[in-house]
């Protein structure tokens, strides 16, 4: 029985065994691990991925990220609102402008402009503005 004793004490790792150095006073015991410096280096470190994070994002959406690949050859140029669910939009495509008016379930083309037409200025036309809003009364008859 001796012997199986000693045999057992042998095979057991050196790290099991204790000794009085080894003994943890209650004092050693409430010591952190982590230190509160660790953890200002952590939450600092955190900031800054989120902060690049959120800062990468924002460049993506402000520059649109990717070059214009398969965009194709349909531009929007403007739009406005005309109701809740309802909009007038100007559409480019190559050198002629289309107003459509989009709805739920329906795209309507309202009028068609030619490369010579959109040339001119309409800003300072007040023709312009009285035939809009009439079309857009007669619409809403």
């Amino acid at each position: 029985m001796k012997h199986i004793l000693v045999a057992l004490f042998l095979l057991l790792p050196s790290s099991l065994i204790a000794t009085e150095a080894d003994v943890k006073t209650p004092a050693q015991m409430a010591e952190l691990p982590i230190d509160s410096s660790h953890l200002v280096n952590t939450a600092v470190g955190l900031i800054l991925v989120l902060a690049l994070i959120i800062g990468l994002a924002w460049v993506l959406r402000r520059f649109g990220g990717l070059p214009n690949v398969g965009k194709g050859v349909v531009t929007i140029v403007g739009g406005v609102s005309l109701g809740t669910r309802e909009r007038a939009v100007l559409l480019q495509v190559g050198e002629t402008r289309l107003l459509v008016g989009v709805s739920p379930g329906r795209v309507q083309t309202l009028h068609v402009l030619s490369k010579e037409e959109w040339n001119t200025s309409i800003d300072n036309d007040p023709e312009f503005e009285q035939q809009l809003d009439a079309a857009l009364k007669e619409k809403q008859q």
